[in-house]
């Protein structure tokens, strides 16, 4: 089990990028990592994975926009997001998984605005 914490939300206009990044506690080297986000309203989804092989999974809204990434040396999960969109406004969350755990980090906000 590790403590996640993210970092990296904010206000950004159209258009602009942000590079969230999520710290464990402890070492990911055999975690799922993934990083969810929930919009009021509206329920958390997946919106990408990387699993310790490095292979990514994303959601078809932020294909070619989005990049997961994680560097196990650093304990650190990331998510590079490009050309974002209103639609991307939502708190983000990242998410580790090894069984039998399942940890959440608090969350950061991100606010795509004009």
């Amino acid at each position: 089990q590790v403590q996640l914490v993210e970092s990296g939300g904010g206000l950004v206009r159209p258009g602009g990028s942000l590079r969230l990044s999520c710290v464990a506690s402890g070492s990911i080297f055999l975690n799922v990592l993934a990083w969810y986000r929930q919009a009021p309203g509206k329920q958390r989804e997946l919106v990408t994975s990387i699993k310790t092989t490095g292979i990514t999974n994303y959601a078809d809204p932020v294909k070619g926009r989005f990049a997961i990434s994680r560097d196990n040396a650093k304990n650190t999960v990331y998510l590079q997001m490009n050309s974002l969109k209103p639609e991307d406004t939502a708190v983000y969350y990242c998410n580790s998984q090894r069984w039998p755990y399942d940890d959440w980090g608090q969350g950061t906000q991100v606010t795509v605005s004009s």
